[in-house]
């Protein structure tokens, strides 16, 4: 779904009233309680079936936005209730992700649907190649749900395209199979199937999956004087039209007192796969995966178990970022800023990692704090990471990394995943087929393979702002100032 959309643009403003208020000392007033009628005042038209209940869905929201499960909503207390609550807590609550029942549309199972544009015509030849004989024509065709079995032939045969076929958009959309409706026909997510990738998140058009977003946890720490450092992720320099210097000023101006650019961590990241795939070439391996990408990675460990012993054993570079960090001040807090959820997890994981926060975090931080970067004195920089290791942000940045780093490039067979949908998931099957000797390899299957859960790469992930085309346009400029 295109990310501009009213879900987006709601989210975005609950997250720069929260920042706004808690900028000013006042999150935990009775201010916050007056944002859903400020948003939806007297007079509004309602979105869903009146706007009082407009009203109660963004109180509920406001809950995800200040790091709160939407499971643990009370009507009876107020926001500043949970306000307080966000504020005292020592550290970020799992699940980090939260399924508000009370958006979620409650979608029919997957079916195919005759249209009016059906013509009832003489060939009928969706009558004709239905298996089932489901299908009957009375002026024009009429599917019967309790004989169809979702083969698709009626939509496939008709030349007039009047039979659609109607999905669950979550459900479609998770490539593992983690979604499917509960007891009350609304969507519920099996944590140990999720990978994490926030497909489901950005393609439900009700905004029923959030995240449960971290920035009231940095903004409190800033705002407490600690020493917080912040790691961009070269996703992340894609977001904005501005210099790479114009965007560390601005991580400056909101108070972090360090900055970093997670293409360094990238640097360490190809340097040390690109010596794990010699090794592992020298020693027979039929073949290694990146390992950059942690929805891929938790993927493999619980889906395709086959090909766990090659995910290559190099760490993220979000953690290599981290090491610099914590190395440079062991008592500071270290933030990693990136585009997806699967890199919150991977922060849950990670001891060196205190908080991730989005893109679109980032973005209403900014915006809260009044700074327009694009205009802001860069930062002078004696030293940058290299132009590969910015280059991690789109799909082949990180084999292309690792290419260049090996002493023998003739050994390499390159192989690119674009995309973890169900399509990418039979392709690491596929993969994993090989590695476990059932099914021999082909001339053209790699023994370096790519994998990135978002087409496109990281500038695609569930959690950016900008288009995938413009951000594209501003990573050129950013890999190009790289050394």
């Amino acid at each position: 779904m295109n990310i501009n959309n009213n879900a987006n643009n709601v989210k975005k403003e609950l997250l720069v009233r929260i920042a706004k208020l808690q900028l000013d000392g006042e999150l935990d007033s009775r201010k916050i309680n007056k944002i859903p009628t400020e948003m939806r005042p007297a007079g509004t038209a309602p979105i869903g079936c009146c706007i009082y209940h407009d009203r109660e869905l963004l109180r509920m929201r406001l809950l995800a936005r200040m790091g709160i499960s939407v499971e643990n909503y009370n009507d009876l207390n107020d926001l500043d209730d949970y306000a307080r609550e966000a504020l005292s807590r020592e550290k970020p609550t799992w699940p980090m992700i939260t399924v508000l029942h009370e958006a979620c549309n409650g979608c029919v199972k997957q079916n195919f649907m005759v249209t009016n544009a059906c013509q009832g015509c003489f060939a009928r030849p969706c009558m004709v190649n239905c298996p089932k004989k489901a299908i009957h024509i009375v002026h024009h065709a009429h599917i019967d749900a309790d004989k169809c079995i979702h083969c698709g032939l009626c939509e496939q045969n008709c030349p007039y395209h009047a039979i659609i076929k109607i999905t669950v958009p979550c459900e479609a959309a998770c490539p593992v199979g983690a979604i499917s409706k509960g007891e009350d026909g609304h969507e519920v997510i099996d944590f140990h199937k999720c990978i994490y990738c926030g497909k489901c998140m950005r393609e439900c058009p009700f905004g029923a999956m959030m995240d449960k977003s971290q920035l009231v946890d940095v903004i409190k720490h800033i705002m407490n004087g600690r020493r917080v450092s912040v790691m961009y992720a070269p996703s992340i320099a894609s977001q904005f039209k501005c210099s790479a210097g114009q965007l560390e000023r601005g991580f400056e101006q909101l108070g972090f007192t360090t900055v970093y650019e997670v293409a360094a961590g990238a640097d360490i990241t190809a340097d040390r796969e690109a010596a794990e795939f010699t090794e592992r070439m020298k020693r027979g391996d039929k073949l290694m995966t990146t390992s950059c990408c942690s929805a891929y990675v938790r993927a493999v460990h619980i889906h395709v178990p086959d090909l766990d012993p090659c995910v290559s054993e190099t760490r993220s570079p979000m953690h290599y970022a981290a090491e610099i960090a914590k190395k440079d001040d062991s008592s500071c807090v270290t933030v990693f800023v990136g585009p997806c959820l699967a890199k919150r997890r991977e922060g849950f994981d990670d001891d060196l990692v205190d908080y991730v926060i989005t893109a679109e975090e980032l973005g209403a931080f900014f915006e809260a704090k009044g700074i327009a970067v694009s205009k802001l004195e860069p930062v002078v920089k004696t030293e940058v990471p290299s132009a590969s290791g910015r280059n991690f942000a789109r799909t082949g940045g990180v084999a292309e990394a690792v290419k260049c780093r090996l002493t023998d490039p003739s050994i390499l067979k390159l192989d690119v995943i674009n995309g973890l949908d169900k399509e990418g998931m039979k392709k690491l099957k596929y993969y994993g087929e090989i590695n476990a000797g059932r099914v021999e390899a082909k001339e053209e299957d790699g023994n370096l393979v790519e994998v990135m859960s978002c087409e496109g790469g990281c500038v695609a992930g569930p959690c950016v702002i900008q288009k995938v085309n413009l951000a594209n346009v501003q990573l050129d400029k950013y890999v190009k100032e790289g050394k």
